[in-house]
């Protein structure tokens, strides 16, 4: 079977070190505390993160935050500088600068909000989809390869884990 740290437990899925078990008794699981498992997490979302930035599409010069921009506006349709701010964690001024960048390359465009001029709403152009949509494809085609190297049970595991960090991805 597949392979995992001694002890990882996820919804009844274990490891022993070499192989992963479902539905092993929550009594048999192995006790770890959460800061272990958090420091493990840490470590391992960190190094996918690099990993998969590596796998970027070498034609693309926008920086990871531009990225996630591209990303928010595709994902959530249009969104206002504020709001962008927001989400990406950075200040007004900082996002202003992301979004003067992307503007004057073609990938997005801004205007007046209809119900409120003071408000500038951003929009996702043909340009930036394509740019976003070539860079996930590359590097979804790189972690698609890797998924198929694991066994069905580490599969289910990453299957049960993902909306988990996602979900932790969203925390303040």
């Amino acid at each position: 079977m597949g392979r995992g740290p001694p002890g990882h437990r996820l919804r009844g899925i274990v490891s022993t070190g070499n192989e992963f078990r479902v539905g092993v008794p929550t009594a048999q699981l192995s006790s770890r505390t959460d800061a272990v498992l958090a420091s493990e997490l840490r470590l391992s979302v960190v190094r996918l993160r690099r990993r998969l930035a590596a796998e970027r599409d070498p034609d693309n010069e926008l920086s990871v935050t531009a990225m996630a921009v591209l990303g928010a506006l595709h994902r959530d349709g249009e969104l206002t500088v504020g709001e962008l701010a927001g989400r990406e964690r950075v200040q007004p001024p900082s996002m202003t600068r992301t979004l003067t960048l992307l503007a004057a390359a073609g990938h997005v465009v801004r205007r007046p909000d209809a119900a409120d001029r003071r408000l500038v709403r951003v929009c996702l152009t043909d340009t930036g989809r394509a740019t976003l949509l070539a860079d996930r494809r590359r590097r979804d085609e790189w972690l698609t390869r890797c998924l198929h190297e694991l066994t069905p049970d580490e599969r289910a595991a990453l299957r049960v884990a993902a909306p988990l960090l996602a979900r932790l991805a969203r925390k303040d």
